[in-house]
């Protein structure tokens, strides 16, 4: 069972059919919605600030999670795919968003709907990514449009096939 730890009065709470993988850390306050997955080793730490994620997210193996005390949470949106090892830290990402694996998205970003971030990308604080754009090196600069098979390839279908996945692993 993954550890969920209580920190300062805070615990973590979680909507219905998720998964938390054994090895996942969840504590503080964190607040995930329906159908999620939170995969190996992974760690949300909610213990400066809180984490709110939304429906049908999956973040998987190797991702951190952390926030800025008193300054800058994390929200996470509905449909969203974070890649293996990435690093979100004070940031907001709306829905239907891809976040490579090794990204880093740093603190005050927002990730606008509908956009990916490519894998190792790097995203210095402040920067708004504008929906529908792929976004990619370091640091991240507007590479290309998303077109709608792209979206449905890496955005839709990473999505549902994690919740697939989960239930592979309950």
């Amino acid at each position: 069972m993954a550890l969920i730890k209580t920190i300062r009065g805070k615990s973590p709470q979680f909507g219905s059919n998720c998964f938390l993988a054994e090895t996942a850390v969840v504590l503080g306050d964190v607040t995930m919605g329906n159908d999620c997955s939170v995969w190996y080793n992974t760690i949300l730490r909610g213990d400066v600030h809180f984490i709110k994620i939304g429906h049908s997210v999956n973040i998987q193996d190797g991702t951190v999670i952390h926030c800025t005390y008193k300054k800058s949470p994390v929200t996470i949106g509905d449909e969203v795919s974070i890649g293996h090892n990435a690093l979100i830290h004070g940031c907001t990402i709306e829905d239907r968003v891809l976040i490579g694996m090794g990204a880093i998205i740093m603190d005050d970003v927002v990730v606008q709907t509908g956009s990916m971030v490519a894998a190792g990308a790097i995203v210095p604080p402040r920067r708004i990514l504008e929906s529908g754009f792929v976004y990619a090196g370091n640091p991240a600069r507007k590479l290309k449009p998303l077109d709608e098979e792209d979206f449905a390839f890496f955005i839709s279908r990473t999505a549902e096939n994690y919740k697939m996945y989960a239930g592979w692993h309950l």
